[in-house]
């Protein structure tokens, strides 16, 4: 990334709290077109309500929120859903609607009221759908699929909606080994064509190899942000996580395990 890369989203003096408790402190970040962020933590350091903040679903005790250099507040929902999608970490469909209904629902914020979805949506849901190995579901209603295929399935919805600033809580959740790393892929390659991803995500390892940025979150209002290469080691994982963490080298690649 360039210096003169654009800025999709960024935050200064933003304070995560919960109830008298600060989590986050003073965040200051921000995430340019063509970047992932990783964000790390334990559980309840409040990596969910940092996102949830990011994506305007919770209001922040103190700082700002930009989005394309105007204030995150001033854009309506709608237009806002135009340009930043958001993954929670667990997905629930209430309504008893098909596989191909459920994705293609991601094309909403694009369609004028009153009118029915096209078949360009269609065929952009079911080449999302295709993307997280879904496309022989595409038929069957959301309520037999199983944790991990909703949870392509949400994925899938996210990308159907084409945004520009993509927001997931723990995107590998309920995946085994091949769709995580299929659907870090994905993030991967748009990221490449100009959009900016901010994740959770609980493995190290994944965020050294599919992420540009980490943000380091440790519950007590400290954070740290910066270059995977720069804070990714055994020593700030190792207080991150509260136990120790080696670092292991295996065919010139690092990895890092709890010990």
């Amino acid at each position: 990334m360039s210096a003169a890369t654009t800025t999709l989203l960024s935050c200064d003096s933003l304070n995560i709290e919960v109830q008298t408790c600060t989590l986050v402190e003073q965040l200051k970040i921000n995430l340019p077109a063509g970047s992932i962020t990783a964000v790390l933590g334990r559980n309840g350091t409040g990596k969910s309500l940092t996102l949830h903040t990011l994506a305007g679903l919770r209001a922040s005790h103190s700082g700002n929120i930009q989005l394309l250099e105007r204030p995150l507040t001033g854009y309506k929902r709608r237009d806002l859903a135009r340009l930043l999608s958001f993954v929670p970490q667990d997905f629930e469909e209430p309504f008893p609607v098909s596989v191909l209904e459920c994705a293609v629902s991601g094309r909403h914020p694009h369609i004028d009221f009153w009118q029915w979805e096209s078949s360009r949506d269609y065929a952009l849901a079911r080449e999302a759908l295709a993307a997280v190995d879904l496309a022989a579901f595409a038929d069957r209603s959301v309520s037999t699929l199983s944790g991990g295929e909703r949870r392509r399935l949400a994925i899938a919805t996210a990308l159907t909606q084409a945004p520009q600033i993509y927001i997931l809580d723990e995107p590998t959740n309920h995946l085994d080994p091949q769709h995580q790393l299929q659907v870090l892929t994905l993030l991967r390659s748009k990221a490449e064509a100009g959009c900016a991803v901010i994740m959770s995500l609980h493995d190290p390892n994944l965020a050294i190899r599919f992420a540009d940025q980490a943000l380091l979150l440790f519950g007590d209002g400290r954070w740290l942000h910066g270059q995977c290469s720069e804070i990714i080691n055994a020593g700030t994982l190792s207080q991150l996580y509260a136990t120790p963490i080696r670092a292991l080298t295996i065919q010139d690649e690092q990895y890092f395990v709890s010990t």
